[in-house]
């Protein structure tokens, strides 16, 4: 008969993984899968087998998966004793006891460990070494935004550049010549980094005073919510022109791309709308409604101009 004390064991391996998805809101990989799925297409050689497409397109997207969890779990590690302190994430999952650092851990190292795995299988089935020989450049570059914010109040656009990677990446591990005669796919990509970095500014928002209080860099820390209003707006009007500059320069895309920059003008016009509207009451809408729809538009769109095509 076990005693008290063996009862109170650590959840099992399942428990503490359904924990660790849920705090780091897995269904947010929407952010970036879809510009991955996008320039998955767009590098493409137009003779591709379906075959090999379709296990190329699951490898990308099994690797952002690993990849993006990898990423989240090394913010929530380094981030947990300020999180612990800032009552809008004293909830999370570490500082509220749900997952141990040491589970955290474990599981990070698991998912890099899984990328890595992933990333070579390019290497194995398709003759293409580049996955695997930049596997962990690309985890360590990832990673590294979690800890910029301690020193250079950009670390909006290190956020922006680690989501920015995935395009790329995508592109890389599907033919990795078409990085060199393929510029929609830099301009894609510096419209993510552009895009991200302006709804990021827009979500430190919340942390203002808390991260005044305690020395963390962000722009609304150092410029105050007005003058982080502004750099948004900034560097969202950056992103829709390297947006408009991808149209123009790739002739595969044609009127229903076009459309899916117009949707895009039309939900981040909407999004700082009603950040001037309500405020920071209007961030959780501004931040995760408009700008998983402005991803989805983008790579829903752009695929299907490119196959039609």
């Amino acid at each position: 008969m076990p005693t008290h004390s063996s009862q109170r064991t650590a959840p099992a391996a399942p428990g503490r993984l359904r924990t660790a998805a849920a705090d780091i809101k897995l269904a947010h990989s929407v952010f970036a899968l879809p510009f991955a799925v996008l320039a998955v297409f767009l590098a493409l050689p137009p003779d591709e087998p379906m075959p090999r497409l379709v296990g190329k397109l699951a490898l990308v997207v099994v690797c952002m998966v690993f990849a993006r969890t990898w990423a989240m779990l090394v913010n929530r590690i380094a981030d947990r004793r300020l999180d612990a302190l800032n009552p809008r994430t004293q909830g999370r999952a570490i500082p509220s006891g749900r997952l141990s650092t040491r589970d955290a851990t474990g599981v990070a190292l698991g998912s890099a460990a899984l990328f890595t795995a992933c990333a070579s299988l390019f290497w194995v089935l398709f003759d293409n070494p580049w996955p695997t020989i930049l596997a962990l450049p690309v985890l360590a570059w990832i990673a590294a935004y979690s800890y910029t914010k301690r020193f250079t109040v950009l670390c909006h656009v290190f956020l922006g550049g680690a989501l920015a990677a995935s395009p790329l990446a995508a592109a890389l591990a599907v033919n990795p010549s078409a990085l060199a005669h393929t510029p929609a796919l830099w301009l894609i990509a510096a419209m993510v980094l552009a895009w991200v970095a302006g709804f990021d500014v827009i979500y430190a928002l919340q942390d203002l005073d808390f991260d005044r209080g305690h020395r963390v860099r962000s722009i609304p820390a150092a410029l105050g919510a007005g003058g982080a209003i502004w750099i948004s707006r900034a560097l969202h009007l950056t992103a829709l022109g390297a947006l408009l500059a991808a149209w123009r320069v790739e002739d595969r895309f044609g009127p229903l791309f076009a459309l899916g920059v117009a949707i895009v003008a039309a939900l981040l016009l909407i999004e700082h709308a009603v950040l001037h509207v309500r405020g920071r009451a209007g961030i959780s809408m501004a931040f995760f409604t408009l700008n998983g729809i402005v991803s989805c538009v983008l790579g829903v769109l752009g695929v299907a101009d490119l196959l039609l095509g």
